[in-house]
């Protein structure tokens, strides 16, 4: 199945539960937010995969915002998130500090915190504006709908490469997706 920006969309905006946690990270008011990783990837790979939606591990919120680097911060947008919507796994960190966790030097916004995501296909998102909902693909959405996992740039080392073999792996990626393609 060839799917283009258009139908990745498609995906997101057919999911009652994707437009629920859209809508609710709106109302949050925070700056620059996207949603990104598992979020799109595994939607658009179990739509590919004719499977049932995977269960959320985790809903990542990324969003920048150089003026609040307490982590603590992070915390009580994450607390308001339950509030809003209940039983979501939540996981809401800025990026303008996460640099310092990654070794990285300083990120300059939220997509360019995403760029250095381990695998190509997790290096991507969706936010909320207005009603219409917006696709960010940092490297592309070849590997994304392509199926295949390959390191995005920042990981594209031995020690990087096998960051993401084990990500594969302890993740289970290839028993849930079979017709997953490793270029490791």
């Amino acid at each position: 199945m060839a799917m283009s920006a258009r139908d990745v969309v498609g995906v997101i905006e057919s999911d009652p539960t994707a437009m629920r946690v859209l809508r609710a990270t709106a109302g949050l008011g925070i700056p620059d937010w996207w949603i990104g990783a598992g979020f799109v990837r595994n939607r658009v790979w179990d739509t590919i995969s004719n499977l049932p939606l995977s269960p959320e591990r985790d809903v990542d919120i990324a969003y920048f915002d150089p003026e609040r680097l307490d982590p603590r911060e992070d915390a009580r947008v994450e607390a308001r998130a339950m509030v809003a919507l209940p039983g979501v796994p939540w996981e809401i960190r800025n990026q303008a500090r996460m640099h310092l966790r990654n070794g990285d030097e300083p990120y300059t916004s939220t997509l360019n915190a995403m760029s250095r995501w381990p695998e190509t296909a997790t290096c991507i998102a969706v936010t909320l504006r207005g009603d219409a909902v917006r696709l960010v693909s940092c490297h592309g959405l070849a590997d994304l709908v392509g199926m295949v996992v390959r390191p995005s740039p920042a990981f594209d080392d031995a020690v990087g490469r096998a960051k993401v073999r084990h990500r594969v792996e302890s993740k289970g990626w290839l028993d849930r997706w079979a017709g997953l393609r490793l270029e490791i």
